[in-house]
């Protein structure tokens, strides 16, 4: 980062700069889109993911995390007040989850649209089953030059 006394001495040179903007760095759309983390793409985390019946400490560090599990998925009113935390106007610290969530990865980490962007996926959000990999093809490579990745073809999904 550019420290102050850097900068100011970047600006007393004025053959080489004419002005320093400030950016803000932000989340690159990582999920939950609220909350200013030091998280990456390659290093996220870490992530509790919630499990039907279990029951966490609502933070004003994790309600962020959490709160799209509360109030879609699982149909609460959700609401932060000054003296605390309300979930169907009542007040709490404590929430008990009513579903098993899943984190979704992609396999091509970089170009991948998975949890790390969308989040928490209820069950009922999961239809269906894998059965097999049907084709799989790396996209820095050309046709004839291994973009088809043959040993991943037509293999079994466990």
């Amino acid at each position: 980062p550019l420290t102050k006394k850097a900068h100011d001495a970047l600006l007393g040179r004025k053959d080489l700069v004419t002005a320093i903007s400030v950016i803000e760095l932000g989340n690159d759309g990582l999920y939950p889109p609220n909350l200013h983390t030091n998280w990456t793409v390659d290093n996220y985390g870490p992530v509790w993911i919630p499990a039907k019946g279990t029951t966490i400490t609502l933070t004003a560090d994790n309600l962020p995390v959490y709160e799209r599990c509360i109030r879609a998925y699982e149909k609460n009113t959700l609401e932060r007040k000054s003296d605390g935390i309300y979930i169907n106007d009542e007040k709490t610290d404590t929430y008990t989850f009513k579903m098993d969530y899943y984190w979704m990865m992609g396999d091509n980490r970089h170009n991948s649209a998975d949890s790390r962007y969308w989040g928490f996926v209820p069950e009922d959000h999961v239809v269906g089953k894998p059965i097999l990999v049907w084709l799989s093809l790396d996209k820095d490579r050309g046709w004839f030059n291994g973009k088809i990745r043959w040993g991943r073809l037509f293999k079994w999904a466990d």
